[in-house]
């Protein structure tokens, strides 16, 4: 995988002040703009969310695919892009998966009529496609083309990317959709892409392919398939119930895609993971943490924009800005963390960090209002900010050299598999409130009130799940 090549070249130079790959700088520069338009990609619709329904006719269930699509996708086939770039060499999945990307960005743009809800579906799955063969590629890009100090400064940079995107995903999702409209946040993507296309080929060096060019595609479609079939039964939860026969049976059919995945992963010779790092105990701890901290920050935007644009009233732009706060908190209380964690371990901070979110989102749950709701969100934030980092430094502290690239691949994919898993669940939890344009906020309440309850339960759990000890000197810990 990408990351896997990136950690054993950073381990070779590491201590090396070398000069590195001839214009590298304009290279990450590039390769960076390339990585903030999939981050903000993640947000950016978010504010826009009642906008694209109202102007395509879509329901609950076809909005909550929206936000996604692209997550689920994105996810479910990152190992299998890293594991191209690791074959092929990170040229060719870059510049194929920007070139996915920007055409899928155009179609979302232009879906109209009625096909116009499949249209913008597939175009948003498409985006995830080519967002999981370009983010792990550039990423090795970035780590082959630096070597000692000046590789811990761009690695940074690329830290950092993280943040910036979802914030400025958010203001942006708010300009568009009250400005020229919610297709735009879709076509800004094209003249951005094409650019871009345009200029990485003088930068990115031509690699020879290696060894045995054996893809898992079986994999990666099971594992996509099988959270499909989860995010399908969640949402149908809140239209059939959740004792449903549909509900049951296609969380049931997901059980059994997942089972399909481990057994084809047990018998190829070349599996996408190897399951059995998830028998470690820090390595399902941090994709536990991995998965609630993201799926608690994503449905924050979700609910968060229905509330304010439906309920309250207030327009995109406003909702864009008031959510601001709640992107900066999540960097506030992710730097916080890395800091504390380094010193402590994550054993004593991961608690109190979802502690603090909890109570934070208990507050809009009790009295829910502008106010109460920006201002439980924005604490909540760094709350998982913290959370998304103790998650990481659990999974990866220990971990032997030659598998830091498929932990951190795994902890990655959950990544977007726990904003996927969290918008389903609360979708359905705060259906009355989402159908009815607002008119009642008592589904609103019951998914803040369930978050809270997330984040209390494994606030509980986490001093048990969470090894002792601190990341040896020298760890970097960032936030995904």
């Amino acid at each position: 995988m990408a990351a896997h090549s990136a950690h054993h070249a950073a381990e070779a130079d590491e201590g090396h002040p070398g000069q590195g790959a001839p214009g590298r700088w304009r290279a990450l520069a590039l390769l960076s703009v390339a990585q903030f338009m999939l981050i903000l990609d993640v947000t950016v619709v978010t504010v826009a969310l009642p906008d694209i329904g109202a102007g395509l006719g879509l329901d609950r269930s076809a909005l909550t695919w929206v936000v996604s699509g692209y997550t689920l996708v994105f996810g479910g086939m990152m190992l299998l892009g890293g594991r191209t770039a690791d074959l092929w060499g990170p040229r060719r999945p870059v510049l194929g998966g920007l070139a996915v990307f920007t055409a899928a960005s155009l179609v979302a743009g232009l879906a109209g009529g009625p096909a116009g809800a499949v249209l913008l579906l597939g175009a948003r799955a498409a985006q995830g496609l080519g967002a999981a063969f370009l983010s792990p590629a550039a990423l090795a890009a970035v780590t082959t083309a630096f070597q000692g100090a000046e590789r811990r400064r761009a690695l940074g940079v690329w830290a950092a990317l993280g943040g910036t995107g979802s914030a400025v995903g958010v203001l942006a999702g708010g300009l568009l959709a009250a400005g020229p409209g919610w297709r735009w946040i879709f076509f800004v993507n094209v003249p951005v892409g094409l650019a871009l296309l345009a200029a990485l080929p003088s930068v990115l060096p031509r690699s020879p392919r290696r060894g045995a060019h054996r893809l898992d595609i079986p994999g990666a479609l099971l594992v996509t398939a099988a959270t499909a079939a989860a995010i399908q039964g969640l949402i149908r939860a809140g239209d059939d119930g959740w004792s449903s026969g549909w509900t049951l049976g296609t969380l049931a059919l997901a059980l059994l895609l997942y089972g399909a995945f481990a057994v084809v992963q047990r018998r190829s010779r070349a599996p996408l993971m190897d399951l059995a790092v998830l028998a470690r105990r820090p390595v399902v701890t941090g994709v536990v943490l991995m998965l609630v901290g993201t799926a608690l920050l994503i449905t924050q935007f979700f609910l968060g924009s229905f509330y304010l644009q439906r309920a309250a009233g207030h327009g995109p732009l406003a909702t864009g800005l008031l959510f601001l706060p709640v992107a900066a908190g999540t960097v506030v209380g992710a730097h916080t963390a890395s800091r504390a964690a380094g010193r402590f371990g994550a054993r004593p901070v991961a608690p109190v960090a979802l502690l603090v979110t909890g109570a934070a989102l208990a507050v809009p749950a009790a009295s829910l209002g502008t106010a109460t709701l920006a201002a439980g969100m924005s604490l909540a934030a760094a709350g998982i900010g913290a959370v998304l980092v103790c998650a990481t430094t659990t999974a990866l502290t220990r971990v032997p050299h030659h598998e830091a690239g498929l932990v951190s691949g795994v902890v990655n994919t959950c990544h977007e598999f726990g904003a996927s898993l969290g918008v389903a669940v609360v979708s359905s939890v705060a259906a009355v409130s989402i159908a009815s344009g607002g008119a009642g906020a008592s589904g609103f309440r019951d998914a803040l009130w369930l978050a809270t309850a997330v984040a209390a339960v494994t606030a509980a759990l986490a001093p048990f799940l969470i090894p002792g000890g601190r990341p040896p000197a020298g760890t970097r810990v960032s936030m995904h």
